[in-house]
């Protein structure tokens, strides 16, 4: 069994960065040792001046397959994914037709297992009729449930309160919801169409899709989960004001009711609007820029659990649509890490609470069979990424199907130089060298 020697990196691991030699042997961590001197190694990396991280776990991403293929697929997005350091991603389920059924999500299952270049898993969808689906599900393949409170298409607005408590009370699996109320967002539509008539500027997605309508449906989901006991986890917190909903008084593994911020919401405001457009129209919506400083200190004392990108591509026909043509979302996942190491660099946001929330968290929450750490045993999903290389991205080097970034033509201070999945390098300087390392993830249930 090939055997692959890391050494001098700076690794980041469980809150602390320190050089050590790293040891792969087959798809797994065999040491972590301060110096490892091994016979019969393959290859050898030497790492000085590198930070070895585990591999980001995406724990929300659209990669639009099947039935929305012309945006994005799960071969695009994934070889995207591994591009960005990010190793695992759990998928949603709203696609065409939704994943709310374990013959569609086994469809899933399988596309995946043919084409993805990154470890995957997927949400099941629930919708107000589909609970004798969800008792069906293999516990140990699945990560949790997801829910739309607000924001969707089809079948999968969840506004049966007798369905949502019956699933509360007796599924015992992560519940992921997507919170907005609906009736609040449809009024400040109207007032917005009074306003401006069919030419709505993108900066009125922020007091269309408000704090008020985020709030009440986050607030009301967080009483009946916690009345029914039930495991909530809460998408992509938009508001200071929701920040309150929730505490940091035990640690995660203990925690009922989690929270979850996205690279959008911590790093653009409402004042971007202006320059970017509909391009950083996301559901929930940017918002103010105090709101985006709250989350920020949200995720550094705790309050907020997870990391994530919520990548949504649409297409660049679509979104240069008119604001009431335009879908929200967008594309992020190859550049969500090195987002991330900004804000390291802006002194926001340490090293080990990136990987805390990124990689090691959403492990815990979903409780992820072997990954989200750099330790023995463990899978071998590394990446190492050079501080000090700057990356600019370009039309040249953005990998999702759709062509565009919200963040083309900016320059970020650091880069990714080499993804290993599953003790195979996928991602060598700038270039794919493997996509089909993947696995699907497993889950400790």
């Amino acid at each position: 069994m090939n055997k692959i020697l890391i050494s001098k990196a700076f690794i980041v691991n469980e809150g602390k960065v320190r050089v050590k030699d790293v040891l792969i042997k087959g798809k797994r961590i065999e040491k972590i040792e301060n110096h490892i001197s091994e016979p019969n190694v393959k290859e050898t990396i030497n790492a000085e001046g590198l930070y070895l991280f585990p591999g980001m776990i995406d724990d929300q991403v659209h990669f639009r397959e099947p039935g929305l293929t012309h945006k994005a697929s799960i071969s695009s997005e994934s070889i995207a994914a591994i591009a960005g350091g990010v190793t695992s991603y759990i998928e949603m389920p709203n696609t065409i037709p939704q994943t709310t059924t374990i013959v569609e999500y086994d469809k899933k299952r399988l596309i995946a297992s043919k084409n993805s270049a990154a470890n995957y898993s997927f949400m099941f969808g629930v919708t107000n009729d589909n609970y004798s689906e969800i008792l069906k599900l293999n516990k140990s393949k699945v990560p949790g449930l997801k829910m739309f409170l607000g924001s969707s298409t089809g079948q999968m607005l969840v506004d049966d309160y007798e369905t949502i408590n019956k699933i509360f009370r007796n599924i015992d699996l992560v519940i992921s919801a997507h919170c907005e109320d609906e009736e609040i967002i449809n009024k400040n539509l109207e007032i917005a169409k009074k306003k401006y008539g069919s030419n709505i500027p993108a900066f009125e997605h922020s007091n269309i899709r408000s704090e008020k309508a985020c709030y009440k449906s986050s607030s009301n989901i967080i009483k009946l989960a916690k009345k029914s006991g039930a495991r909530l986890h809460v998408f992509h917190i938009s508001t200071e004001k929701e920040i309150s909903l929730f505490d940091n008084k035990v640690s995660l593994d203990k925690k009922k009711i989690t929270s979850e911020a996205c690279i959008h919401h911590i790093w653009f405001s409402d004042k971007d609007y202006r320059s970017k457009g509909n391009f950083i129209k996301w559901n929930p919506a940017i918002k103010k820029q105090s709101d985006r400083n709250s989350i920020v200190d949200g995720i550094n004392n705790d309050l907020i659990d997870i990391i994530a990108s919520d990548h949504a591509p649409h297409t660049l026909i679509e979104k240069n649509n008119s604001y009431l043509n335009c879908p929200s979302g967008g594309p992020l996942v190859q550049h969500s890490l090195l987002a991330l190491i900004d804000l390291f660099h802006q002194k926001k946001l340490t090293l080990e609470k990136i990987v805390q929330k990124a990689c090691h968290n959403p492990a815990i929450l979903f409780k992820i069979k072997d990954r989200g750490f750099i330790r023995e045993g463990y899978f071998a999903d590394l990446v190492l990424v050079d501080l000090n290389d700057q990356f600019l991205v370009n039309k040249n080097n953005i990998l999702y199907k759709c062509g565009w970034s919200p963040f083309e033509g900016f320059r970020f201070k650091s880069s990714i130089k080499k993804t290993m999945l599953n003790g195979k390098w996928v991602y060598l300087d700038g270039k794919i060298a493997n996509t089909d390392a993947a696995m699907e993830i497993e889950f400790n249930k």
